[in-house]
């Protein structure tokens, strides 16, 4: 396994066992510096276990493929992701393992683990090797992890495991000032156990010459003169907004700040049982849904991203309510000229216009170019890649497209499994594919081979996905567009962006010029104060949970308001499911015939059909198939949630303000007349 100069430079802390953060930029090789510290590591303790963490499912195929496969030779490597049964059986796949290669949240969940054969404890590892480091910091898993380990260290545990952190970008934290970048950078260490931050000092001019960096351009639009779609949206709000009959919302439709108002105003009608108030901003809620899609890509994406909400409604809704028969006989009403509108060339989207540019100039030119561009939303990328299909101007490029987005669950656009992820990144890296329409789950990390484009389209982020996108540009001469309107606020947070990246750059080398002792003291002073907030924040937490009691609680479909159950015939399965266990709850709801596709496997269920309300037919979650128990398994967003102390509405289960008890399948049996034992 060879490495670089610069690579041997910046592990030989690790080597010598000591915790540190290898700081090096993206396509520099940090994954094959960690690979090659972890087999020193395996070679010289006898009694060795190492953990690589990674913070998405693809990379966990890819390091087992790429840079960790030199070591399957001599050591047995496995990988485990969210789809593989081998997470059920985590502590044996431990013990008959030397390295295991596994998303961060998988590692969390064996840590917290009751069944034996899962079970893990962090002292069973020598090694931790945190991939995309920078994460580790506030409630992320990292730092769940993080914080175990910061607590056993505080104790004075012995055998802790050797930390090794990766990262290209550790960022400021939010913070604009030099001090509060020290601040967050001392905290991240901190939060490592970190003794040093390791990058090239001795080899920066051969560091240069082996990572590439492109060419930046900006690529503006010219605003939209007239958007007579948008128009027609705005005019339809306004009359739900009269009908509405509220006077102290803001009227600034198509906004993220209008957005926020009508959540809350949903979330208000859902409480005070005021179905017009809920129904009206939901509704609210997705005409500006598709006045940002308008904004975004095209007309017509927007207009069936209406129509399909509205088909919806017609299909699962019993409409019994004036408010659902008003809204939905207002689309109807203005269906036929919104797709007209939708339809008129004359008033597309400048900004695809300029997109079409910056690829014909790219793919012309070079035939063999790869691209990459990335979309704020899931739903942004699959429109973009049905722009290129449509667009005859692209035809002829030899362009082949295809979109990569995150395995998690979304409201707005399908989610993709973990194996439709590697297909996709497969295809992009033999050729077969050559421009991706990504969500930032390609920012990071992601082997993907150099690309001659990278274009951040019309997104607003930070510093850190700043520096992840660029990293994809590794091709020689290749460029990094900022595709946005002109004097936007996107235009203007990249500049912000290039500020805090050279902040970012300051605060760090001073981080690492810090005498040695005054950085001690001050890593010793910041773990305890992190080790006490985690200590008040579970406490806090469990008081929240135990505030009321569970046969005092009772749910309401959050659509119709109908009661349907108390806090006490709620079961949890697996410490993360909450299933319904009264029989009579069957009387409340329906379940479609097809059963919900779930892109993982469970070790004693599986799903069955979606659930809905009996009366009003609001989604309220799906069947679970439980050995042979088919129980209903509910989303407590669906519901209204009424204590001694009024209601309310909540996004998480474990945001709820009572305890639910551990679901007993030999209890169930025992209770259930209609399950055959």
């Amino acid at each position: 396994m060879e490495l670089r100069d610069y690579q041997w430079e910046v592990i030989e802390p690790a080597l010598e066992g000591k915790n540190i953060i290898i700081w090096l930029p993206t396509g520099a090789g940090k994954t094959r510096a960690a690979a090659y510290v972890c087999k020193r590591h395996l070679e010289s303790l006898e009694k060795s276990k190492v953990a690589v963490l990674v913070n998405t499912v693809p990379l966990v195929d890819q390091h087992l493929k790429n840079e960790f496969s030199t070591l399957q030779n001599r050591f047995n490597v496995t990988a485990i992701s969210g789809d593989s049964t081998q997470k059920l059986f985590f502590s044996d796949e431990m013990k008959s393992n030397d390295l295991i290669i596994c998303t961060a949240k998988i590692l969390e969940n064996a840590l917290n683990s009751q069944e034996e054969e899962m079970h893990v404890e962090l002292t069973d590892f020598s090694l931790l090797v945190i991939d995309e480091c920078h994460h580790t910091h506030k409630e992320t898993t990292y730092n769940k992890i993080m914080e175990d380990y910061l607590q056993r260290k505080l104790k004075g545990e012995q055998n802790l495991p050797q930390i090794l952190g990766l990262t290209a970008s550790l960022g400021t934290g939010g913070a604009n000032s030099l001090e509060g970048a020290q601040d967050h950078i001392l905290q991240i260490c901190a939060n490592l156990d970190a003794e040093k931050i390791m990058s090239s000092n001795k080899h920066t001019i051969y560091l240069a010459t082996h990572v590439p960096s492109p060419k930046k351009q900006y690529d503006l639009s010219e605003p939209r003169l007239q958007d007579p779609f948008g128009q027609k949206l705005r005019e339809i709000m306004t009359q739900i907004y009269s009908y509405l009959d509220v006077s102290d919302l803001t009227t600034d439709f198509g906004t993220q700040i209008f957005e926020q108002q009508i959540v809350e105003l949903e979330k208000e009608g859902a409480k005070g049982f005021c179905q017009k108030t809920r129904v009206c901003a939901l509704h609210l809620r997705k005409y500006n849904d598709a006045l940002l899609i308008n904004d975004t890509v095209r007309m017509i994406d927007a207009f069936k991203t209406l129509d399909e909400f509205y088909q919806l409604q017609h299909v699962t809704k019993v409409l019994d309510h004036p408010a659902e028969r008003y809204l939905v006989q207002i689309f109807d009403r203005n269906r036929a000229c919104l797709l007209a509108l939708a339809e008129d060339k004359r008033y597309e989207n400048p900004k695809l216009g300029k997109l079409q540019q910056v690829l014909q100039k790219q793919f012309q030119e070079l035939e063999s170019s790869r691209a990459i561009v990335f979309a704020r939303t899931r739903q942004s990328a699959h429109s973009l890649q049905q722009w290129v299909q449509d667009n005859p101007a692209l035809s002829g490029l030899r362009i082949k497209a295809a979109v990569l987005t995150g395995a998690g669950y979304s409201n707005q656009a399908k989610h993709m499994t973990q194996q439709e992820q590697r297909e996709v990144i497969h295809r992009f890296r033999q050729g077969i594919l050559n421009l991706l329409f990504s969500t930032s789950v390609a920012e990071e990390g992601l082997d993907i081979p150099e690309c001659n484009a990278v274009v951040r389209y019309g997104l607003m982020t930070n510093e850190i996905a700043m520096m992840q996108a660029r990293g994809r540009a590794r091709a020689q001469d290749s460029i990094y567009s900022i595709l946005a309107k002109a004097s936007s606020k996107e235009v203007a947070r990249e500049k912000l962006n290039e500020t805090l990246e050279a902040l970012m750059e300051r605060a760090i080398q001073w981080v690492q010029q810090m005498p040695e002792r005054e950085y001690r003291l001050k890593i010793a002073k910041l773990q305890h104060e992190a080790v006490i907030n985690h200590r008040m924040r579970d406490a806090a937490r469990e008081q929240q949970r135990r505030l009321h009691d569970p046969d005092v609680v009772r749910l309401y479909c959050i659509n119709c308001n109908i009661a349907v159950c108390h806090g006490t015939d709620l079961r949890k399965v697996e410490n993360m499911h909450h299933v319904n266990i009264n029989p009579n709850f069957r009387l409340y709801y329906r379940v479609s015939l097809d059963h919900v596709v779930v892109p993982r496997e469970f070790k004693d269920w599986r799903p069955g059909g979606s659930i809905s309300c009996n009366k009003c037919g609001q989604a309220w979650g799906m069947e679970m198939i439980y050995k042979n128990a088919k129980l209903p398994m509910l989303a407590i967003k669906n519901f209204v949630v009424e204590t001694p102390d009024g209601r309310r509405t909540f996004k998480k289960w474990s945001k709820v303000t009572f305890d639910i008890n551990e679901f007993d399948y030999v209890e169930y049996c025992s209770t259930d007349p209609l399950l055959e034992v």
